[in-house]
């Protein structure tokens, strides 16, 4: 995301140009107007990035290929070929790179953070009620799954504990933007932490999922039934693929090089 290939060519009648392969662009469809990134102009390095929005009647796209996923099909993040024209107007001033870190990457990874606690919220109170019904066809006796599900909560108590601290600290810090109190949106700090956020839940998700499948058995393999875990499964295992966690721990460790002590 962060080199393009992709340029813009700006004309003389302050129009541009702007066509781009791009592997993938989220609800393109149902999309009124995109948000595209590219290179500042056709000589820029691949990190001189822009963002500009192109509008509805401007652009084309041809599609080439389908979204048939295992699961996560809202997603809906099939390839296209997108021609776009408009007005220089459109592409917005500041780098791209630094509204990736003030809003797209922080505003994104909290989003999957919190649709994967529900996920996990979810999967542990199915847990919860088979261990309770367990229970109360033998008044008197803690069913062997009772430990397994302690286990579960306490994972999901420290994935809610992340999710909510990181978001706490995300709004401190656009508000102290926005009061001309700090910039640490684009500190390195803040990076690996909007990072280890993404790699924390999409882990612990499916590790509880997969505890909580174990806790219920069989009943949570069946599609049919009031424990089911099979959707929340397949779910599960694609939040370590979307932005894969091998990039995100590799850009990781290039910026602890140069992270100072906090």
């Amino acid at each position: 995301m962060r080199p393009s290939i992709a340029a813009i060519e700006r004309h003389a009648d302050g129009t541009f140009t702007l066509d781009k392969d791009a592997s993938t662009i989220s609800y393109g469809e149902q999309a009124d107007d995109l948000l595209v990134s590219s290179r500042r102009d056709k000589d820029a390095p691949a990190s001189d990035q822009v963002l500009t929005i192109v509008k509805k009647g401007d652009f084309t796209l041809e599609k080439k290929g389908t979204w048939d996923t295992l699961g996560m099909r809202g997603t809906c993040s099939p390839g296209f070929m997108m021609k776009s024209k408009g007005h220089v107007d459109q592409i917005l001033p500041l780098a791209f790179g630094d509204i990736a870190s003030r809003t797209m990457v922080p505003f994104s990874h909290i989003l999957w953070a919190a649709a994967w606690l529900g996920m996990a919220t979810s999967a542990v109170s199915r847990a919860r009620a088979y261990v309770r019904a367990e229970a109360r066809k033998k008044p008197g006796t803690t069913p062997s799954s009772a430990m397994r599900l302690a286990e579960v909560m306490n994972l999901l108590q420290l994935m809610r504990n992340n999710v909510h601290d990181v978001a706490a600290e995300c709004d401190r810090h656009l508000q102290d933007e926005i009061d001309k109190k700090g910039d640490q949106l684009l500190s390195i700090g803040f990076a690996i932490k909007m990072n280890n956020l993404k790699l924390g839940t999409s882990q612990l998700l499916a590790q509880i999922v997969q505890q909580c499948l174990l806790i219920v058995g069989l009943g949570g393999y069946k599609n049919d039934g009031k424990f089911s875990m099979g959707r929340l499964l397949r779910d599960s295992l694609s939040a370590q693929i979307m932005i894969g966690n091998d990039r995100i721990v590799a850009t990781n460790a290039a910026l602890l090089l140069v992270l100072k002590d906090d």
